[in-house]
């Protein structure tokens, strides 16, 4: 099983010489590996697991599809012109650093996966060539994860690590804020130096129709009730401990049903054709392609956590490193970057239970480096994280540019943010 994950994942990194779709090959791999697991596994449970697996991946799923078209939606309604409008630098380099900015504290807000989804959007009004467009990008996926890693609704990670007690939302916020930022201010400096002059104009008459049916308060009503549904997404989810993505679809439901009145109760939308008719083509509109490479690699993982392989790796990291908590969270951080890191911190968990004082006490140096690792490690690799996956599918980027490019900057942010968190922790802390 780990033989064909390996070769799976080689296919999937070479994708483009083989010019066979990522998603293809994910689904391929998750197939055979469920497939000898039962064939060969004593366990007459697997199709119970595999149930309970899917289960746990479709949450997730349902999140992508519901947060991608609340997305699509308030573009199509010129939502994000709120943000556009007030972006006035066309120098490439300023605004490497403010999409940074803004996607670094966004995604403490929401989560990672929405910010990228989110920022994307607005990048594409901002950015017309694609070869610049897939490094801003990939920033965003650098700053989103790392964002995400020093709050605590901001990663699904922090979230877990959050809900267990683990640690606390403002131990997590005053240790890791400066690591994470470091964690990104790096890559951003680096990454500067591969943008040159002045962005083109974006070309009004591209604009979709859909915005122009508007009035301006309708504009701003959309952007104000779709971005506000998704940062109330995790207050729902803990007033209620019900799934995110029953968050996600209410506040579709809601959006969708606002901006149908909008369009019934304006003239102008008379002509523009009917508002039903305009979601289905959202909802058609939705990369399958990234969903099913999701579901596929999700799932896999989530094979070889049912075998056992990943709590056999971390017992396997802690004693190789003899208990360093430094090396063996680093080591899992750059792991979270080829497997999907909830899995991995998961493991954690239930291999070291809280202690009352000590490295894994609540808010202890083991918790807390494994938020970050976790998080920003995922950063490494495009696959390694939900943002990665997400951009990877909107904006068509590949792994071998990626890792070319982008993975040894990002390592660096990685690495530099673990050695400010030691000397913090060391001497301030």
């Amino acid at each position: 099983m780990i033989l064909i994950f390996v070769f799976g994942y080689l296919c999937i990194a070479l994708e483009h010489k083989l010019r066979i779709d990522k998603a293809a090959i994910a689904l391929l791999m998750c197939g055979a590996l469920w497939t000898v697991l039962s064939l060969l596994g004593n366990d007459a449970q697997i199709g119970t697991q595999l149930i309970e697996q899917l289960g746990d991946t479709s949450e997730i799923l349902f999140f992508l599809i519901g947060a991608m078209t609340i997305v699509e939606l308030i573009d199509r309604h010129g939502g994000f012109h709120v943000i556009t409008d007030h972006i006035k630098t066309r120098n490439k380099r300023k605004l490497l650093w403010l999409l940074s900015i803004i996607t670094f504290f966004m995604s403490a807000v929401l989560d990672n996966m929405t910010t990228t989804i989110v920022m994307i959007m607005v990048l594409r009004k901002l950015v017309r060539d694609h070869s610049d467009r897939i490094i801003y990008a990939s920033l965003i996926i650098l700053a989103a994860n790392a964002g995400g890693a020093f709050s605590p609704i901001g990663d699904v990670t922090t979230i877990m690590l959050w809900n267990v007690g683990s640690i606390t939302a403002a131990g997590v916020i005053e240790e890791l804020l400066i690591p994470s930022a470091i964690s990104i201010f790096i890559p951003t400096l680096i990454l500067q130096y591969k943008l040159h002059g002045a962005l083109v104009e974006p070309d009004a008459s591209t604009e979709e129709t859909a915005a122009s049916v508007l009035s301006g308060w309708q504009h701003k009503a959309v952007f104000v009730l779709g971005v506000g549904g998704l940062i109330f997404v995790p207050i729902f989810r803990y007033l209620t401990d019900l799934p995110p993505f029953v968050g996600i679809l209410l506040v579709l439901a809601v959006l969708w049903t606002v901006t149908e009145l909008f369009f019934r109760l304006s003239k102008r939308a008379k002509t523009a054709g009917d508002m039903g008719k305009r979601v289905s083509q959202l909802l058609g509109r939705v990369d399958m392609s990234t969903i099913l490479f999701f579901l596929g690699i999700l799932m896999t993982v989530a094979c070889l956590e049912e075998v056992g392989v990943l709590t056999v790796v971390g017992q396997g990291l802690d004693h190789t490193f003899h208990g360093n908590h430094y090396l063996v969270t680093g080591f899992i951080g750059v792991l979270s970057s080829i497997v999907d890191n909830v899995p991995l911190v998961a493991g954690c968990i239930g291999m070291y239970p809280l202690q009352e004082a000590g490295a894994f006490a609540v808010d202890g140096v083991f918790w807390q480096l494994l938020a970050y690792c976790a998080g920003v490690g995922g950063s490494i690799l495009i696959i390694g994280s939900a943002a990665g996956v997400v951009a990877m599918g909107l904006e068509k980027i590949s792994f071998g540019w990626y890792a070319r490019h982008i993975s040894w900057a990002a390592l660096i942010g990685y690495l530099a943010g673990i050695v400010s968190y030691y000397l913090l922790r060391t001497f301030v802390f």
